[in-house]
């Protein structure tokens, strides 16, 4: 079954919504079928599926030339969870896959009609890249992070919680969606002193005029500044 929706996935990309939600499925299947999947070599080596990691690239391959929101959403879910391995993996070959998945995410963003939202979770999964996948080498592993020693430090995001509970940060890709519900929950921040006083009242309430997008001008330039300073960082 897998290889055939493998070999159907130029076709699955191209399908309806139904269908592509059924391919995604299986290539985030595929994914962490890779990062579990170990294999003992003769020696007593432990590695992973090769078979998998060319069909990563070529599934990553059929959902960029197919630059819908659905597609790159599920393209930024498989970069996120096996980026650091299959650069690394690939790297171990002599090869630059990773720079060239790199190159079409940023024409991408430049060139393809996909929502802002989307175009923004592409830019984070660059800049993560840009900082070795979030990875910090330091001389222990329990060295406790410091701005010195990790370059994601003040990058930290503060967790949330959906209605049901359910954690989620600015990493997400449904963030928007769900932040936007959690500040539309009536009970977010009653209105109340330590006394059980009332306080809500006629006026204005903190989140009446609440805009938490950016001004489409100033997004666009801020997208324009992180492309500029990832060419600048490559040259």
């Amino acid at each position: 079954r897998c290889r055939t929706e493998y070999e159907n996935r130029d076709e699955a990309a191209k399908g309806d919504e139904t269908t592509r939600k059924q391919f995604h499925a299986f290539v985030l299947f595929l994914a962490e079928l890779y990062l579990n999947l170990e294999i003992k070599g003769t020696k007593g080596q432990v590695t992973r599926a090769e078979v998998l990691q060319e069909g990563l690239r070529e599934l990553l391959n059929a959902l960029f030339s197919n630059p819908v929101d659905n597609n790159l959403i599920c393209a930024v879910k498989l970069l996120k969870l096996t980026g650091s391995v299959l650069e690394d993996a690939w790297k171990e070959k002599g090869k630059n896959d990773m720079e060239e998945m790199i190159q079409r995410i940023e024409n991408i963003v430049l060139d393809a009609n996909c929502s802002r939202d989307v175009k923004h979770m592409l830019l984070k999964l660059v800049e993560l890249r840009s900082s070795n996948w979030g990875r910090v080498h330091g001389t222990s592993p329990h060295t406790e992070a410091t701005p010195e020693n990790d370059p994601n430090y003040f990058m930290n995001e503060p967790t949330f919680y959906t209605s049901d509970g359910v954690p989620f940060t600015a990493a997400d890709p449904d963030y928007q969606e769900k932040y936007q519900e959690l500040l539309e929950r009536e009970d977010l921040f009653p209105d109340y002193e330590e006394n059980g006083t009332d306080l809500s009242g006629p006026g204005d309430h903190y989140f009446d005029d609440l805009d938490d997008k950016m001004d489409p001008e100033i997004e666009e330039a801020y997208e324009k500044f992180c492309l500029e300073s990832e060419h600048k960082r490559k040259q």
